[in-house]
């Protein structure tokens, strides 16, 4: 793991206590779970079947998982898939995929959070986590065009 690579993260897990560390955003997801250097200095891969999410932090300390807003109170605005995960925990979270499907990763699903100006950035979410994924709307789409407002009458005509 390079250090200047690497990325805070906080592993929530269902049955245990959260796992804070760093990862190599390139390189942190394996075929069975992701590698991650604790605090403590040491290499662990987790289960992708004990990992509820994984969230890119901006500081360790200020991370409270039950502070983050988990839900859009209203429509986003961020370009993308606006979509509504169901836990096997019974729990439910919003987020913004990437509207490219090809940048979807085989494991899971990395999406922005409804509030990335707190503490969390991103988000990533195992399949194995989930019990249902929705999407809700798509937010930006190529097929609509933005409409272009009529020149004004009192504009002057410099080039005509």
């Amino acid at each position: 793991m390079s250090a200047s690579t690497t990325k805070k993260v906080l592993i929530q897990r269902f049955d245990k206590e959260p796992l804070a560390g760093f990862v190599s955003p390139l390189v942190y997801l394996t075929s069975t779970g992701i590698e991650i250097l604790t605090t403590s200095g040491t290499i662990v891969e987790v289960p992708f079947s004990d990992i509820k999410t994984v969230c890119f932090v901006r500081d360790f300390h200020a991370a409270d998982l039950n502070r983050e807003r988990r839900l859009f109170v209203t429509r986003p605005k961020t370009e993308g898939l606006w979509v509504r995960m169901k836990f096997r925990d019974g729990d439910c979270m919003d987020g913004i995929l990437a509207n490219n499907l090809l940048s979807i990763e085989p494991q899971g699903f990395t999406l922005i959070p409804p509030d990335a100006s707190l503490n969390n950035q991103k988000v990533f979410v195992p399949r194995a986590a989930l019990t249902e994924l929705q999407v809700m709307g798509v937010v930006g789409s190529p097929l609509r065009k933005p409409k272009k407002k009529a020149p004004s009458e009192q504009q002057l005509k410099m080039f005509e």
